[in-house]
């Protein structure tokens, strides 16, 4: 069943307020382009926010203070990009525990060494006593960009940002912030709750509701296997995906207006 809180997805008419909405603040070209990606490939806001200039085109050499570009047909996403990844270092966000577990006989053991310590009269630190935490494995994935809209939105960013700076590395930021920064996830995500919710007026969107939009399209609409949606989104358990095959809520709304009266 679906979790409670998860982020909106969209319907069409929404997706196109909202694109009409960008159009109305500073920076279309650049908004335009992140929430294309979001709805078109379905990457996470940590992905997005590391995204470099070489994973989405080849950029030619300078020539008279024009440069240009070309589109790549498939975006290859780095398995250090994926959740649970530090990459580059740009998320300030800290892992704290919330809950720690224990196996049974491992547990027994570690209360022997606590009563141990005790008598023994030295002093006792849980945290000494944590098990280690597990790391996220990231998963590489490539993605072909077939989208028109998609394809046109990353073109007028790319040419606008060369037209500013001809100096651009292939290993710069795709996106950067109105400080001229890279985006941390954490800023990233506050920046595309706001144009969900403030300016488009989506009730309950989020930076997921992008992801969660493509995995039901493929899911529900379109009938593909889980092993593509998986794929997509760059799940290394399929548990993971078959969250996405919970029913969508357009799919419960038309379910409760169709309840006939008795």
């Amino acid at each position: 069943m679906t979790k409670s809180g998860q982020a909106r997805v969209p319907s069409p008419a929404e997706q196109l307020r909202l694109f009409e909405a960008i159009k109305q603040h500073r920076h279309p070209e650049k908004n335009t382009a992140i929430m294309q990606i979001s709805f078109k490939l379905g990457l996470r806001v940590q992905e997005i926010a590391l995204l470099e200039f070489k994973e989405v085109c080849q950029l030619n050499p300078a020539s008279n203070a024009h440069r240009s570009f070309v589109l790549h047909q498939v975006m290859s996403l780095p398995a250090a990009y994926t959740k649970g990844a530090d990459a580059l270092g740009r998320s300030k966000s800290k892992y704290q525990r919330q809950t720690v577990s224990f196996k049974v006989d491992e547990f027994d053991r570690l209360l022997r060494q606590v009563e141990a310590l005790v008598k023994a009269g030295s002093p006792v630190d849980p945290k000494d006593f944590y098990p280690p935490v597990k790391k996220h494995k990231g998963k590489s994935r490539d993605l072909p960009l077939v989208d028109k809209a998609l394809r046109q939105a990353l073109f007028d960013y790319i040419s606008l940002r060369l037209e500013k700076d001809p100096s651009i590395k292939p290993s710069d930021p795709l996106f950067v912030s109105q400080k001229g920064g890279p985006y941390s996830p954490n800023t990233l995500q506050e920046h595309m709750a706001m144009m969900l919710r403030r300016w488009a007026g989506i009730e309950k969107a989020s930076s997921h509701s992008g992801r969660r939009l493509v995995m039901t399209d493929i899911i529900h609409k379109q009938g593909k296997p889980l092993k593509v949606a998986q794929k997509v989104a760059g799940h290394v358990n399929p548990a993971t995906t078959i969250i996405y095959s919970a029913p969508s809520e357009e799919e419960i709304s038309e379910a409760l207006k169709n309840i006939s009266n008795r």
